[in-house]
């Protein structure tokens, strides 16, 4: 990396043009090439922390990128025969909504859909997370978070149409956790994250007091970084098959055009780069990112606190392009 690049991240918090960044990890070829941590206001699930210095001791708010690691968990049942597999309806796994069953449309959505997001249900986070319209919130508040999910208006053929949904993963995270016969965050830290040496982590609950799988799970900069390592090593850690290798390149297959220049895998995103490389990427509400460039052997990790932002894009992009003009 540039020798000035840690100069030139605090110079872009003063300037503001960086506003509440958190922290920045960098890992290349398996080592760290740079951490720097801030001082910001901050929340934990919508709850005000006030202002927080951060430091690689710090647990912060995936959001969304919780949902990337519940694609990995799901592989790691699924090996084990915890979950359904792939091309089972997702119905039979509900089978307390008998009634939804009986509607054929939705008896074809399979699993696999609700990994890649293409279950063809009606779903809108495009609101604020403080309006209650918004989907992920309504699930929160309803009485019952998964019938909430599959009752949902059909508004394509399973698989035809992707649609950013933290129904799916709650849907997911609620099958992992019914197969392991342990809460969501048991099964992580027993299957994934102690094996890595990740002790300090926390799930947020939902309101119906399960790990609120697509969105709370809190971790340290540099242990989300050591979850892309994980990547680049197609699952093993230490020697050890944490993730099986095929699961890996199943969920970074792309399977459905997503946001713009992003492709969707199973609960992974894929960019392609300029060079023909494939990119992997995590991300979360607020500027938080977990970036994987296998061709860079490059792992970074981005926290930031703008969850109410509208342009919360803008600063991300600027430490994103300052990182990227950084390699050498």
């Amino acid at each position: 990396m540039a020798p000035d690049l840690a100069a030139r991240l605090d110079q872009g918090v003063q300037s503001g043009e960086f506003a509440n960044l958190h922290a920045v990890f960098i890992a290349r070829k398996g080592r760290v090439e740079m951490e720097r941590y801030f001082e910001g206001p901050d929340e934990r699930w919508g709850t005000p922390l006030g202002t927080v210095a951060f430091s690689a001791d710090t647990l912060h708010d995936l959001r969304s990128v919780s949902k990337s690691i519940v694609g990995l968990l799901y592989g790691i049942a699924l090996a084990e025969g915890k979950v359904p597999a792939l091309d089972a309806p997702l119905l039979d796994a509900f089978p307390a909504y008998l009634d939804l069953a009986r509607d054929e449309r939705r008896r074809a959505i399979r699993i696999s859909h609700a990994l890649a997001m293409t279950m063809g249900l009606e779903w809108n986070e495009d609101l604020p997370y403080s309006d209650p319209r918004n989907s992920e919130i309504s699930m929160e508040r309803s009485k019952d978070r998964y019938r909430y999910v599959l009752e949902r208006p059909i508004v394509a053929n399973p698989g035809e149409r992707w649609r950013y949904s933290g129904g799916a993963t709650a849907l997911l995270g609620h099958l992992i956790a019914k197969g392991a016969g342990v809460p969501l965050l048991d099964y992580a830290r027993d299957k994934l994250f102690s094996p890595m040496g990740i002790e300090k982590v926390e799930w947020t609950r939902g309101f119906n007091g399960e790990a609120a799988a697509a969105s709370g799970l809190c971790m340290r900069a540099p242990d989300l970084a050591r979850v892309g390592q994980l990547l680049l090593q197609r699952g093993e850690w230490n020697g050890r098959a944490l993730v099986p290798k095929d699961w890996i390149s199943e969920s970074l297959t792309p399977r459905a055009d997503a946001f713009e220049g992003l492709r969707y895998g199973y609960h992974w995103y894929v960019i392609q780069r300029q060079d023909g490389s494939p990119a992997y990427m995590a991300i979360g509400l607020g500027g938080q990112r977990l970036v994987v460039i296998p061709a860079l052997e490059l792992v970074y990790v981005i926290f930031m606190g703008n969850y109410y932002r509208e342009d919360q894009l803008k600063p991300l992009f600027a430490v994103q392009k300052l990182i990227h003009a950084s390699l050498r």
